[in-house]
């Protein structure tokens, strides 16, 4: 990895109901508040919030919503590859992307390079409750990790409510992740954006670069931006309030884990990584794909 400078940009869906005059309206919006951050901050890499084309719960039925979205690469990323391509830097963004059969919708992350081209494309692998097909929401889960080598590090993908497993930030670290993307429109309190950010980040000695979702989607929920990106030593680097408008940060990998905590003179002396007791894991690999269900009442 090489010292760059990330944004992550939030942004508030248009007004419902969703259609595709709507669609275009969030990419042009989006895109603007990109063209902006670029202008003002220089940034290398920019992530923009989970569903950004549509906004998150977008009230209307998986059909419907397969009719307005596209395959990935497609329609709906074509405007994001051209902004790629014309500021020069990398762009991580969330939309639903078109399934192999009508009713079939992912919901998606994907990354385009300085070129315009798609470097890789992430299908959220945890929906959050009703968002899931089988429970009568809208999206089919992914089934895959997505690992990305580009000019400026190893980048992974992982989208809102992913952010609560840690076995999948734990998989993209394993595979060479130095900064870890989350897309979100997160739907819990603040506190527990933070909390997954800063642990997704310290458990895994990776930068992440949040993106969360402002305003209210077409189905009228709301959402509280503070958008952040948190260091490998999970400090909290760069922190958005609830309006429209981006955070930054320069990452330095050289200084990543310059210190046990943040600004500490005591040298970092761990890795999280290094130092997993792999014996152990292999004991209980088996428990870690076993079936399981928490004691509490909930739901």
């Amino acid at each position: 990895m090489r010292a760059f400078t990330a944004a992550a940009v939030q942004v508030a869906p248009r007004p419902g109901p969703l259609t595709l005059a709507v669609v275009k309206e969030n990419i042009d919006h989006a895109l603007a508040w990109t063209r902006r951050c670029v202008a003002s901050t220089g940034a290398d890499l920019v992530v923009l919030p989970e569903s950004v084309t549509t906004g998150f719960t977008p009230a209307i039925g998986a059909e419907a919503l397969w009719d307005l979205v596209d395959d990935a690469p497609g329609t709906l990323t074509e405007p994001f590859q051209e902004c790629a391509r014309e500021l020069g830097a990398h762009l991580v963004w969330g939309t639903y992307e078109r399934g192999s059969e009508r009713g079939t919708v992912h919901n998606s992350a994907v990354l385009a390079g300085p070129d315009g081209q798609v470097l890789g494309v992430y299908r959220k692998t945890h929906p959050f409750g009703g968002e899931r097909r089988s429970g009568g929401g809208w999206v089919v889960p992914g089934n895959s990790v997505t690992v990305v080598d580009t000019a400026l590090g190893r980048i992974g993908m992982i989208i809102c409510f992913d952010g609560d497993y840690p076995e999948l930030s734990r998989i993209q670290a394993v595979r060479g992740a130095e900064v870890i993307c989350r897309p979100s429109a997160l739907l819990r309190s603040a506190d527990l954006w933070e909390l997954t950010c800063r642990a997704r980040a310290y458990d895994n000695h990776v930068y992440l670069v949040g993106a969360n979702a402002t305003g209210a989607d077409p189905a009228g929920v709301l959402y509280f931006g503070n958008s952040m990106i948190v260091t490998p030593g999970a400090e909290v680097v760069a922190r958005g309030s609830s309006h429209e408008g981006w955070v930054t940060a320069h990452l330095e990998p050289s200084r990543a884990l310059a210190g046990l905590t943040p600004g500490s003179s005591v040298p970092q002396v761990f890795d999280h990584l290094a130092d997993r007791n792999l014996e152990l894991l292999r004991r209980y690999a088996d428990d870690l794909v076993r079936p399981a269900r928490t004691a509490f009442p909930h739901g």
